[in-house]
């Protein structure tokens, strides 16, 4: 499928699963739809599995936007505390559609609880209480991760949410990263689990690539853990000579939206410079001629003190303040301040997610997960780019689960692609028509439901509410769904 082709059906407002390899333009499509929304006055949610990915499309991590902070399932109270958030049942309400970026790490467990959490505070049956749903990502990706003691993550595709959301699938087949044949047969090869003595050979050749020593200190390294990166870095900037220049990021806004943004921010909270400093645009501002991931080298400082930067292409750029921020509704939650630039003379390979380098030296010895080596080779556009520094077996593995349902997904895709010219077209606000459940399907899952109030339910209830107790307390005291609780108290006119 090509762009314009899930564009069209990311317009018709079904549920979407974007999918497609590393560089087939997911990111570009999820902003063209977005701008798209925003355009036609449609309520949007912009949202990412991590603070990284987020703030690629100016959004925050669907675990602050949905008010569940770090839970991975909720008891009945957690719950409750949510929906009795006035704020994050108000953003339920008004958004339409719900965008969640780099689903390949948010786990099924999640997936569910943010389900059951927008079906409550929006009090609709349907899915996501009725919002389109966009998730976005390529499971040959960073997997979901767990903390030391939980049980292991599963993909989002295992939960019971992916399941009932009728996802229409768009997999994407376009590349605009790799031009190369050679590196995108190795490339796919690493994706389908078909790696030979070929591929392995191709990149044992790569660890002898030579950089021009005027580019050297300015190709980026990657690597597993932060602890490397820190290293080099830090060594690198402290064998510079001359003076340092510090800028400090400025923050304003909801102090935990605004620390949330922090987190995901690639610029640093301290940035310290000095002439000769290898570093990285980490914003795209196209019309000064950087991208997320331009690489360059500190030539000089203005009379302003902003850094002066020399691309790799020649070009001199000056890197003055930009800012990341978090709207919602057209109003701004909060927004960060900073120099767009990172020291780059290397970064993890989590970090490098989402970006394009034209060259990398990549030291995949010490990977850890499935699909950690094949994020950090697709970064780079040619194998005249890449120099390999060590690699170990994991570096070329992915999620054997993931393979096996990758055939389904392309089968998906293709179903949804001969459907296209059959679908309805709707306006941007057109909402689609209700979907219709019998009171037998519907009592599968709640066995209350559509059950007569008796005169003393009903007196239990308006007692429960004036003392004040939430649908949800409610819920529980009279066995009923929550949805059932809020129409019955609608009706009876003590909420609106």
């Amino acid at each position: 499928m090509i762009q314009s082709e899930a564009l069209e059906i990311l317009k018709n407002g079904h549920n979407v699963y974007l999918t497609g390899a590393a560089g087939s333009g997911k990111t570009y499509l999820l902003n063209a739809y977005i701008q798209y929304l925003k355009a036609n006055r449609v309520n949007v949610g912009v949202t990412a599995s991590t603070g990284i990915a987020a703030t690629h499309m100016e959004g925050i991590t669907i675990h602050s936007w949905a008010g569940i902070g770090l839970l991975r399932t909720a008891s009945d109270k957690e719950i409750q505390a949510i929906i009795e958030n006035k704020r994050i049942v108000k953003r339920f309400q008004k958004t339409q559609t719900l965008i969640i970026d780099e689903v390949s790490m948010l786990d099924a467990d999640r997936l569910d609880l943010l389900e059951k959490v927008a079906r409550l505070a929006r009090g609709s049956w349907e899915p996501f209480g009725g919002m389109q749903v966009v998730l976005c990502g390529d499971f040959f990706q960073l997997p979901p991760v767990a903390k030391a003691g939980e049980p292991l993550p599963r993909f989002v595709y295992k939960s019971a949410a992916w399941e009932n959301m009728n996802l229409k699938v768009c997999y994407l087949h376009g590349q605009y990263r790799q031009g190369e044949e050679e590196f995108l047969r190795m490339l796919n090869a690493i994706r389908d689990a078909s790696v030979d003595e070929t591929v392995v050979s191709r990149l044992h050749q790569c660890r002898a690539t030579a950089f021009s020593p005027d580019s050297l200190g300015r190709v980026v390294r990657l690597y597993s853990h932060n602890l490397n990166v820190d290293l080099e870095n830090n060594r690198e900037l402290a064998k510079l000579p001359g003076k340092e220049y510090v800028y400090l990021m400025e923050m304003s806004g909801i102090p935990a939206i605004a620390e949330s943004l922090k987190r995901g921010c690639l610029a640093p909270e301290k940035l310290v410079l000095k002439i000769g400093a290898a570093v990285m645009f980490v914003k795209n501002n196209f019309e000064q001629g950087y991208v997320n991931g331009t690489l360059g080298t500190v030539a000089s400082f203005n009379e302003d003190g902003f850094p002066v930067i020399a691309s790799l292409n020649g070009d001199e750029i000056v890197a003055e303040p930009e800012t990341w921020s978090v709207e919602e509704n057209g109003k701004k939650l909060a927004e960060l301040k900073q120099i767009p630039l990172r020291l780059a003379w290397a970064i993890t390979v989590h970090k490098s997610q989402g970006m394009t380098l034209d060259a990398a030296q990549v030291d995949l010895s010490k990977c850890f997960e499935p699909g950690m080596g094949y994020v950090a080779l697709s970064r780079v556009r040619s194998l005249k780019g890449l120099r390999i520094l060590g690699f170990n077996g994991m570096a070329l593995k992915v999620s054997e689960d993931t393979l096996a349902f990758d055939e389904e997904l392309k089968k998906r895709s293709e179903e949804a692609l001969r459907e296209l010219g059959s679908l309805p077209k709707r306006t941007p606000n057109e909402k689609e028509p209700p979907k219709t459940y019998s009171v037998e399907k519907v009592r599968e899952k709640s066995p209350s439901a559509y059950k007569k109030w008796t005169a003393d339910e009903e007196a239990s209830l308006v007692a429960g509410f004036r003392s004040g107790k939430s649908p949800v307390m409610l819920s529980e005291m009279l066995g009923r769904e929550v949805g059932g609780i809020r129409s019955r108290l609608i009706k009876l006119g003590l909420i609106e």
